[in-house]
């Protein structure tokens, strides 16, 4: 059987989870859950292909399902470590990417470095992680979700923690797809005013400080690490702060019946939720991880085409 053509490309970049029109991000996820079902069929979809991953961070899932998306399509990766734009300009790295390779994975501690590589690059620029977006999370989770209840219309989704860059992503592309996105926090850690402002103008969105409240009948309990990197100066103050968010097995009760716990790792066993919690039949936090693998590939085949 030959291999799918994707000669037009939907979008140049996702720098940020609108850069996915609704018609798009429903396409990327109907790619995922094709190439999951039969991987062969996209064997050497992107034969030729080559990837630059650029990772100021530290990197399992994201390093190791970047690579694999891209050869297990048939094409290749490169991989660079260490700070971006600090030995040359990110303008000109990007223009030395553009000769050499087909597309740019970054994951990095500023979305302005995202941005900066987008304006300059003629080549598609994907968001990995920045301190305020994680597209490529939210596309395994809302894959994950779908797995599970079989839709994502008429869920409820409650994150617990932080008002971070998961969270951000999560209100901007589970909230798009039908689901109501609870985000509770302790007071000054809520999400960016402008994204929620944004997310709840394409879906149903709440933000409280109540755990119990967001948890109330949700299908999905989500939490990230209390102190994610980038803040680990603040650390302290956040051990303090952050125990009531703490999902543990009494807060998943307070959920549905059949309610799914989630997490995008690395967990911090202990803090933000319990190793009880961790290892219970309710997570699902290695299919998410898992999942990353089948979700990136189809926004390769999407972008890169």
């Amino acid at each position: 059987m030959a291999a799918p053509s994707f000669a037009e490309p939907l979008i140049q970049h996702l720098t940020q989870d609108l850069d996915l029109s609704q018609d798009t991000l429903v396409r990327v996820l109907d790619l995922a859950a094709q190439v999951k079902r039969t991987p062969q069929r996209f064997a050497q979809a992107m034969a030729g292909r080559n990837l630059s991953l650029l990772f100021e961070k530290p990197s399992l899932r994201t390093r190791v399902t970047f690579e694999l998306a891209i050869k297990q399509l048939g094409g290749d990766a490169v991989t660079c470590v260490g700070p971006v734009g600090e030995r040359e300009p990110v303008k000109d790295v990007a223009r030395n990417l553009e000769r050499w390779t087909q597309g740019i994975v970054a994951r990095v501690f500023s979305q302005d470095t995202v941005q900066e590589l987008a304006q300059w690059a003629h080549v598609p620029v994907i968001n990995a992680l920045s301190d305020l977006y994680h597209p490529c999370q939210a596309l395994a989770d809302v894959q994950t979700i779908k797995e599970r209840f079989g839709r994502w219309e008429g869920l409820k989704l409650a994150f617990v923690g932080d008002g971070n860059n998961v969270a951000h992503s999560l209100m901007l592309t589970a909230g798009r797809l039908g689901m109501h996105v609870a985000v509770a926090t302790p007071k000054g850690y809520e999400p960016k005013a402008q994204i929620t402002a944004a997310a709840s103008r394409l879906g149903r969105i709440s933000i409280s400080n109540d755990p119990l409240e967001a948890v109330d009948g949700a299908h999905v309990v989500y939490t990230d690490v209390w102190a994610s990197m980038g803040h680990e100066g603040e650390k302290d103050t956040r051990l303090q702060t952050f125990p009531p968010y703490r999902v543990d097995e009494a807060l998943m009760s307070k959920g549905r019946p059949d309610a799914i716990f989630m997490h995008c790792l690395p967990a911090k066993r202990g803090e933000e939720t319990t190793d009880a919690v961790m290892e219970s039949a309710r997570s699902v936090v290695f299919d998410q991880a898992e999942n990353r693998l089948h979700a990136q590939k189809g926004l390769l085949l999407t972008l890169l085409g």
